[in-house]
């Protein structure tokens, strides 16, 4: 028995040696190490020219950045076609845009009494350069903080039918 009692403290004196015995020294002062981050800037935000938000501002003249240089919309609205640019907008657009309030992005009630239909469907066809490369486009993202729209990829047909349906909302 006395052998084993030995045996046992014997093991954990040495067990306790091998533990310790080691200090870790504190350094004086404080001090961070940090690293930049690799990620990319937003977009740079151009400055209003006026104190009107971008999102109430009117700029008919502006076509947008894109494949539609012109467009012209008849006196009368074509019902079929609004029919369709609401099942589109409805599923397409209706994550980020409510249709009479500001959401993550701007509500198209009245757009076309803002803009161009030509800007609305460059910005519904081709956001990515939108967002580069035209001025208003830019200052809308620095409003809506610095989301960008997403392209959902339609064609010329369904922008032109959610414009039409954009023509309904008064």
């Amino acid at each position: 028995m006395k052998i084993i009692n030995r045996s046992v403290v014997i093991f954990f004196s040495l067990l306790l040696m091998a533990c310790g015995g080691k200090e870790e020294k504190k350094k004086e002062g404080f001090s961070v190490n940090r690293e930049k981050s690799k990620t990319e800037k937003p977009a740079e935000a151009v400055p209003a020219t006026s104190t009107v938000p971008a999102s109430k501002r009117v700029d008919l003249e502006n076509k947008g950045v894109g494949p539609i240089t012109s467009l012209a919309l008849a006196p009368d609205i074509d019902e079929a076609l609004a029919k369709k640019g609401e099942e589109i907008y409805t599923q397409m657009c209706l994550a980020c845009h409510r249709v009479d309030k500001k959401f993550i992005g701007p509500a198209p009630t009245g757009i076309l009494e803002r803009r161009s239909p030509e800007w609305v469907m460059n910005m519904i066809l081709n956001p990515e350069v939108m967002v580069k490369e035209d001025p208003l486009a830019k200052e809308l993202m620095a409003e809506f903080n610095g989301a960008p729209m997403a392209n959902q990829g339609l064609t010329q047909e369904q922008a032109r039918s959610v414009v039409e349906f954009f023509r309904t909302l008064k």
